[in-house]
């Protein structure tokens, strides 16, 4: 009796055994499959994105300092305590003019549309006179009249108001809306261009790079 009891248990066996080795040849599998997507909790490779990020000159300006402590060939700049060197050989107390910069980072999407982060001021040079100053500011942000493209206008409509909008893509590859006005919008409705006003703000260490900021419609 004992023997049949045997018999039957080993019999037994290999159905079980076998059903052990499908199931683990099935996980194995379905992990290898779920490895494989980019988007799985299982792959270690960073998710896709088709945002670019720059940084660009944004914008210069000229403010009336004051020289504070000497700190050896450097010099602090009031009120805001910053460190220039003290090219001009002032002293402390002397009245002078500053060129101050900001920088953006812009982020753009995959359909050009912008999210703009504005950096600080900071302060990079120092003038004995405004005169200077504002002849260094002249070079640095360039009024210019072109042709951009003007990738469509169209309307809104909200609690019976419409409004009225024009895309527009500047030399850089980003694309800006401006509202317009019905006459505008007839104007564009079938143009291919548009001529505008921008303004070119050239980076102060490396003056071939520049962003185009749009400061109107030329006409």
């Amino acid at each position: 009796m004992n023997n049949g009891r045997k018999e039957r248990s080993a019999g037994a066996r290999p159905p079980r055994l076998i059903a052990g080795l499908c199931l683990l040849l099935l996980s194995v599998l379905l992990l290898s499959a779920c490895s494989g997507k980019a988007d799985s909790v299982f792959s270690t490779q960073p998710a896709e994105t088709s945002d670019s990020v720059s940084r660009v000159p944004w914008d210069y300006r000229v403010v009336e300092s004051t020289v504070g402590d000497l700190i050896g060939s450097d010099m602090t700049v009031l009120p805001d305590n910053e460190l220039l060197p003290n090219d001009g050989n002032y002293a402390t107390g002397d009245k002078i003019w500053t060129l101050q910069f900001m920088d953006a980072e812009l982020t753009t999407d995959a359909e050009q549309r912008n999210e703009i982060r504005l950096s600080s001021w900071s302060t990079i040079k120092s003038y004995a006179d405004q005169k200077t100053a504002a002849n260094d500011l002249t070079n640095l942000k360039v009024s210019i009249t072109t042709d951009v493209d003007l990738v469509g206008v169209y309307k809104t409509k909200y609690n019976d108001k419409t409004r009225n909008f024009a895309v527009l893509e500047l030399p850089s590859g980003n694309r800006i809306k401006q509202p317009i006005d019905d006459k505008r919008y007839t104007a564009l409705e079938k143009a291919k261009t548009a001529s505008v006003v921008l303004e070119e703000v050239h980076d102060f260490a490396d003056y071939d790079s520049a962003y185009a900021k749009f400061r109107g419609w030329a006409k």
